[in-house]
């Protein structure tokens, strides 16, 4: 039986994101965009409770194509409103669309999101060494430096908390606990990359 990071719940969809996705570098601007996106939709919520519902945003909100997102109106607002598959709270609904806005931006300016937000960190994964849960950090400097230059920037629901979490799923930083399979697996993959 795998060791995995005691933050993992028993489901068989949360097993399989921990598995897979949490933690591996990611460095496509739709992923990013996505992530940061879900992972300002998971405030005061689970991440269990996005991620369960992360198809039905993926067909609510465009495929996060955040070009077509930019671009929504009042009634699109409403009709996301009326959809029982997503989280149906106005300020989120409306800080994805102004944070669409925000990442076209910022896509413009830096030629790509991933460059923009690699640049925190210093352009490539920090590896942690956390053997305990309760020694992982809910922030750190670097996600309190993103989340004053999102906001700044127009972001919305990028509170330092979140920006952390956000490094953490897009592989930022390597917060597999010592213990769990995927620590070693993605320390090796790190080493062999730089």
């Amino acid at each position: 039986m795998k060791t995995r990071c005691r933050w993992v719940a028993d489901d068989e969809l949360y097993r399989k994101y921990h598995d897979e996705k949490w933690g591996v570098p990611a460095h496509d601007d739709g992923k990013l965009f996505e992530l940061l996106i879900l992972e300002g939709v998971q405030a005061g919520l689970s991440w269990l409770t996005v991620l369960r519902k992360r198809e039905n945003y993926r067909r609510a909100f465009d495929g996060f194509d955040a070009e077509k997102i930019a671009a929504y109106d009042s009634k699109k607002v409403e009709r996301l409103m009326e959809d029982k598959g997503i989280i149906r709270n106005r300020l989120k609904i409306k800080a994805a669309i102004e944070n669409a806005r925000a990442f076209l931006k910022v896509r413009e300016e830096w030629g790509t999101f991933d460059a923009y937000l690699w640049q925190f960190i210093g352009g490539k994964p920090k590896q942690n060494f956390w053997r305990t849960l309760e020694e992982v950090p809910s922030k750190t400097a670097e996600s309190e430096a993103m989340s004053k230059d999102l906001a700044r920037r127009g972001f919305k629901f990028v509170g330092s908390t979140i920006c952390y979490a956000f490094m953490q799923a897009v592989g930022m930083v390597n917060d597999h606990t010592t213990d769990c399979f995927r620590y070693a697996e993605l320390s090796k993959s790190r080493t062999r990359a730089s």
